[in-house]
């Protein structure tokens, strides 16, 4: 017997919001890792206002978003600034290189050379931020759970 749509909706949401949210982790950890001042030093050059400040700000969201999206909670609120941070960054930086993420520039006798990625990435994380905003965090998150609770 087939699940409900319903039942399989929102399993089908599970997988999304755990790689969107290991997405958004991953590139924040990996900011803080190296250290925002060097993320500053990247939003200084396009001219982003308190840069050292953004860096910490964007740094922390994506950290911070990234976990509370892998375990479905507050994603509403969480997806707002998270799909912010996506506009800007592919207006200001990707959208200069192009639709897609893997731009091929040359080829080596070790492999591939890679370009800068253009704006295919921040369009995929969008659309899944938004369909996560607007139906739901789906099977095993928190909200889900703080909502039955409420029931």
């Amino acid at each position: 017997m087939a699940p409900s749509s319903n039942s399989a909706r929102s399993w089908a949401l599970l997988p999304l919001r755990v790689i969107v949210g290991v997405g958004f982790l991953v590139h924040g950890m990996a900011k803080w890792h190296r250290g925002p001042d060097k993320f500053a030093k990247l939003l200084q050059l396009i001219g982003t206002p308190s840069p050292l400040a953004t860096a910490w700000l964007v740094t922390g969201l994506e950290v911070l978003g990234g976990l509370a999206i892998i375990i479905g909670a507050f994603v509403l609120l969480v997806s707002i600034p998270l799909f912010i941070s996506m506009v800007v960054a592919m207006l200001t930086i990707h959208v200069h290189y192009g639709f897609s993420a893997v731009n091929t520039v040359g080829l080596t006798a070790t492999g591939p050379v890679f370009g800068p990625p253009g704006y295919e990435i921040n369009l995929l994380y969008m659309c899944a931020l938004a369909a996560l905003a607007l139906v739901g965090p789906g099977a095993l998150s928190v909200d889900q759970w703080l909502r039955s609770r409420d029931a």
